[in-house]
């Protein structure tokens, strides 16, 4: 059987989003395309590599096999750009980081650009993932560097500090809540919400909802923290955000902020590999440099 190395990318794509339209997005494939190259893997080898169900797909036996030399090959596809990239003028080598919401847009982007700037041969493939998920990815080798809450099961993943993410809410200087310093999360349960379109943040606050055995009431569903920030200072609902946006956004947009009381509502994100020793020479030295710019 013969695989590319675009067939093996795709496979871990698929394996790691659990869906094949997503796996297939994540690498820049059409669904059609993406699909007839898995169909074609699976033909080849005269074997099933997934399990394909209502709720996405699975790998298996098979294709856990197949998943975990597709690791080994590309890692040391990534290693040898790297090393031979200390010879060799223009050769491009890329690191793979998964984060979470709040260490996506509020964090990443100021730490990232100096060190991107500095390391122009060197590109940053970064994926929006839960914590939880974000762990199992880094222990599977689905990426190098991950940023997550520190809160979750972390088994035996290498941790660094990197920052601390406070949720807040935001709402209208003349709404209700806006004369209260903390809140708890089971005390807005009844209030109108403004949340982000999907995303690893908003699951993780939608799951609180539902361990409160509640459903938010949502208004309306936007793509930033900049909009919830917006559409709560003009009292269309309120919103949960960092609270490093809701700081940022204040001047503009007159919110009020209301700091949470429940513990989940404080999270410290850590940086994590899977091993120290096993990283490319450019995913060290990332993280070397988002370690030391979080201290």
């Amino acid at each position: 059987m013969r695989f590319d190395l675009t067939d093996l990318r795709l496979f871990l794509a698929v394996v790691d989003a659990g869906s094949i339209t997503h796996g297939a997005a994540d690498i820049g494939l059409s669904l059609p395309a993406a699909s007839e190259r898995l169909r074609d893997m699976e033909a080849a080898g005269d074997v099933i590599l997934l399990n394909r169900g209502r709720r996405g797909v699975a790998p298996t036996e098979a294709g856990e096999m197949l998943a975990h030399h597709a690791r080994t090959i590309l890692h040391q596809m990534a290693q040898m750009r790297g090393d031979i990239g200390h010879y060799a003028r223009g050769l491009r080598a890329s690191v793979r980081i998964f984060a979470n919401t709040a260490a996506m847009t509020e964090f990443l982007p100021r730490r990232l650009a100096p060190w991107m700037a500095a390391h122009p041969q060197i590109d940053i493939e970064l994926k929006e993932r839960q914590s939880v998920a974000i762990a199992k990815s880094i222990d599977a080798g689905f990426a190098e560097i991950g940023v997550l809450s520190s809160a979750v099961e972390m088994g035996d993943l290498t941790l660094r500090p990197f920052a601390i993410d406070r949720l807040v809410v935001v709402a209208a200087r003349t709404h209700a809540l806006a004369g209260h310093a903390r809140v708890r999360f089971g005390d807005l349960l009844g209030h109108h919400f403004i949340g982000l379109t999907g995303g690893a943040l908003q699951d993780h606050i939608d799951a609180h909802a539902a361990r409160a055995g509640a459903r938010l009431k949502m208004r309306i569903r936007l793509r930033s923290f900049d909009g919830i920030c917006q559409m709560a200072g003009a009292g269309a609902g309120i919103g949960i955000v960092p609270e490093s946006a809701a700081r940022r956004c204040r001047r503009s947009t007159g919110i009020a902020i209301i700091r949470l009381r429940d513990d989940w509502a404080t999270r410290h994100l850590s940086l994590c590999v899977r091993d120290e020793r096993e990283l490319t020479p450019p995913a060290k030295a990332l993280f070397d440099h988002l370690s030391q710019a979080g201290e």
